[in-house]
């Protein structure tokens, strides 16, 4: 949840977040080179991961600020609400994920850190061993059966 400035540090925190949501007055940066400083190599793996090279490259080389707008049109930021709605925007999003099924969360989360790993670095064999645990849990069988019964999963995490 960003309220306004996301510069410097606080955007290489942001970008290690999996989702981004801001208010209108969301403003993001990377000053370095007006400060005569650079950002680690992760740090500008992660941004460039989110942003694309070329988005990274300008805000890097830049160093200017670009509000939330810009921000979501580089996918730097998921949504941007209002400033009064962020936080129960924020909420309900926070609520709608810790409703879905755990295991399939924490599947999703790490394939999705996989796709972006160097190919050699990759464990594809715990991505297909959480994909089966899915399919064998109990959460599964749940979630079929609230489908059916077209009612909310009531998920345990197994």
């Amino acid at each position: 949840m960003i309220h306004g400035y996301c510069i410097g540090g606080g955007l290489n925190l942001a970008c290690a977040c999996d989702l981004r949501v801001c208010s209108d007055r969301g403003s993001f940066g990377t000053p370095a080179a007006r400060l005569a400083l650079g950002y680690p190599f992760e740090a500008v793996r992660r941004l460039a991961g989110i942003v694309g090279i070329a988005n990274a490259r300008m805000l890097m080389f830049t160093a200017k600020r670009i509000d939330a707008k810009h921000a979501l049109r580089i996918g730097l930021a998921q949504q941007v609400m209002p400033y009064d709605e962020l936080e129960s925007t924020v909420t309900d999003l926070a609520n709608t994920i810790a409703g879905n099924a755990p295991m399939t969360i924490q599947a999703m989360k790490f394939i999705s850190t996989q796709v972006l790993a160097d190919p050699v670095d990759r464990d594809l064999a715990l991505c297909d061993a959480m994909v089966a645990a899915c399919f064998a849990s109990e959460d599964y069988k749940e979630g079929r059966r609230a489908f059916m019964e077209k009612r909310k999963p009531e998920f345990q995490g197994s």
